[in-house]
């Protein structure tokens, strides 16, 4: 099975039912120039690219915007809408009072499978307790988080609150709860593979930036930067595939992948196998 570990669905027209709110997310998501995708466009997006299942990432910064990115409804209407193609995690605005409230919903009652998080779009640090409040509640529910570390494209995201190496704390205080790093938290790489190879609950996805292409950028971080032995006899078991849909297309990130000088195994680990395991038997089964 493939799984792609990091999907924004900002402008599916499935939650896009009027101008007004593609107009707002493309606006808070800096996609300016992108149009409305029909649903059925991205599920053969997914089937060309060999694609299986797709996590698809709730945001909500609703504390000082005017409404959440993608809410935790709008979550389970594309879930609804292919049914078995779509894993949901949640957004929760640990600005918000109701955050924990709404975590609890997302999860009890909307049936979402973890936590998302982009706390340089909040601009809080990891230790703060309103942000502490969610992971406990991870924890209690045996949900994963995903934690953008990192570069973001997204407007008004400070980098200093994504680096890495902020999140230890939460690492050792919720030793049950599995930790997704996005996009190899680059520019600070080496920070991630020292946390994936220290902690058993973290993991990172590969929705990096591309300074040229996948193949070309694939090359040069797993390669040149670190030596590809680092990856298939260290960490095999940590990285997961990750397209960044809508910003890079699934097959061309899927190709940038495949091109490296991977054993099978290896490949196999990080186009689904470790993905099934951070996200567990029941999100990957869609129950």
């Amino acid at each position: 099975m493939i799984i792609d570990m990091h999907m924004h669905p900002v402008l599916l027209d499935v939650i896009n039912d009027t101008d007004e709110k593609l107009f707002f997310r493309k606006q808070q998501f800096g996609v300016f120039k992108s149009s409305k995708m029909p649903l059925r466009f991205a599920l053969t997006l997914m089937d060309d690219a060999g694609v299986d299942k797709t996590v698809i990432l709730g945001e909500d910064y609703s504390a000082d915007s005017a409404m959440p990115l993608v809410s935790n409804d709008e979550i389970r209407t594309v879930m609804d809408a292919a049914p078995g193609r779509y894993i949901g995690f949640a957004g929760a605005d640990p600005r918000k009072e109701d955050a924990p409230q709404e975590l609890k919903r997302a999860f009890e009652e909307l049936g979402l499978f973890g936590l998302h998080l982009n706390l340089s779009r909040t601009r809080l640090n990891v230790e703060d307790e309103r942000v502490q409040a969610l992971f406990q509640i991870c924890s209690e529910c045996e949900k994963p988080v995903i934690l953008h570390a990192g570069y973001s494209w997204k407007p008004d995201t400070p980098s200093r609150y994504a680096e890495p190496i902020l999140f230890e704390d939460a690492f050792i205080n919720f030793p049950g709860v599995r930790f997704c790093l996005t996009h190899m938290g680059w520019p600070w790489w080496e920070e991630t593979i020292m946390l994936l190879m220290k902690y058993p609950n973290v993991y990172a996805d590969t929705a990096t930036v591309y300074m040229d292409s996948p193949t070309k950028w694939f090359k040069q971080l797993f390669s040149v930067s670190m030596d590809i032995d680092w990856l298939q006899n260290s960490f095999a078991d940590k990285v997961m595939y990750g397209s960044n849909m809508p910003r890079w297309r699934q097959v061309r990130s899927m190709k940038g992948l495949k091109d490296l000088p991977l054993r099978k195994d290896v490949l196999d680990a990080v186009l689904g196998q470790n993905a099934e395991r951070f996200l567990g038997k029941e999100a990957v089964s869609g129950r």
